[in-house]
């Protein structure tokens, strides 16, 4: 699981006012290391939840992180993706944890991208990280171009993501398929962790059945019967798609979930049963090692997709499979 934000307080942050020239180095994505994942150059921690199984040809998958950049005495507001740091980062939690629920559904491409530290979420510093945020979102649009250009070749799309990194698919989804001759190659988008309203698109809905194509699916966990403070700010009216069922089912039960990824790298099926409220999903505390602690969190964000590691992995397949049949690829079969 990737790890949890506890503050016994609120923190101060170290800011400075967003200055151009303080930008970092920016990605260039017509070179490997400009991607945290390409196809033949997975991490050996990503190939090992792979095996010796093969990922369906026709289908991508691109997968955009979550804010990682939290540091409160970090006073820069985009992080250099040529950090080492920043880099392993990436690779030993966002990839191993999250993207790794994909990597059986068809090619993963993971670009490194200057992501928004953290602040841009907490007032009085959102308003003055627009900037910085339009940063991140220009690597994620350069990358995509270049992945269409050069990588993708008529290939069905999933978009995954988490948390800032679902608010930059969303406007990607927005600028380049809603509406575009792309959008017959959306697979599916799974727009975890960040509010997406059911009007969010023109021409593209929330799925409601396990095997459709070409819409999305999105929620936001939390502890069951919990709301957060800012619940009517940025949850409230959201899609909350059901991650064990795929269908429009204001429930699942403990019987029917596929399983947890802990972060022993384990499957813990059959571990909670989920309700959905306006806005939010509600979740029992996981059956999984050292549940004690986890009962003093309310917030479930941090785990919103590896508490349906299975799930999603096996509907994520299931999706391309059934893209792929219905586009006429003998790899469906």
């Amino acid at each position: 699981m990737l790890v949890p934000f506890f503050h016994a307080c609120k923190p101060i942050y170290s800011t400075v006012s967003f200055q151009e020239v303080n930008k970092p180095k920016a990605p260039n994505y017509s070179k490997a290391e400009s991607w945290a994942v390409l196809p033949g150059r997975y991490p050996a921690s990503l190939q090992s939840f792979i095996g010796s199984a093969i990922p369906p040809k026709g289908v991508d998958v691109f997968y955009v992180y979550p804010t990682l950049f939290t540091d409160p005495k970090e006073k820069a507001w985009n992080a250099d993706v040529y950090s080492q740091t920043v880099r392993k980062n990436i690779i030993e939690t966002a990839v191993k944890y999250q993207a790794s629920a994909w990597a059986k559904s068809g090619r993963l491409f993971v670009p490194y991208y200057r992501q928004t530290h953290y602040r841009v979420f907490v007032p009085p510093h959102d308003k003055k990280g627009l900037p910085a945020w339009e940063v991140s979102y220009s690597d994620i649009k350069d990358a995509f171009t270049y992945y269409l250009e050069h990588y993708n070749q008529g290939n069905g799309i999933i978009i995954a993501a988490h948390s800032q990194g679902s608010m930059h698919s969303t406007r990607l989804i927005k600028e380049f398929f809603d509406g575009t001759a792309l959008q017959k190659q959306l697979v599916a988008a799974y727009l975890v962790g960040s509010h997406v309203a059911p009007d969010e698109f023109e021409t593209i809905l929330a799925m409601e059945k396990p095997d459709e194509t070409g819409g999305f699916v999105s929620w936001n966990t939390y502890k069951n019967k919990q709301l957060p403070k800012n619940y009517s700010d940025w949850y409230q009216g959201g899609v909350t798609s059901n991650p064990i069922r795929w269908d429009n089912s204001d429930f699942a039960y403990e019987s029917e979930h596929k399983g947890v990824l802990f972060r022993n790298l384990k499957i813990y099926p059959k571990s909670l049963s989920i309700y959905k409220t306006d806005g939010m999903l509600w979740s029992t505390l996981p059956k999984v090692p050292s549940r004690f602690f986890l009962s003093f969190v309310r917030s479930y964000h941090f785990a919103d997709i590896n508490l349906f590691w299975e799930d999603i992995s096996l509907n994520a397949q299931l999706r391309a499979k059934k893209w792929l049949k219905k586009n006429g690829s003998s790899d469906a079969l």
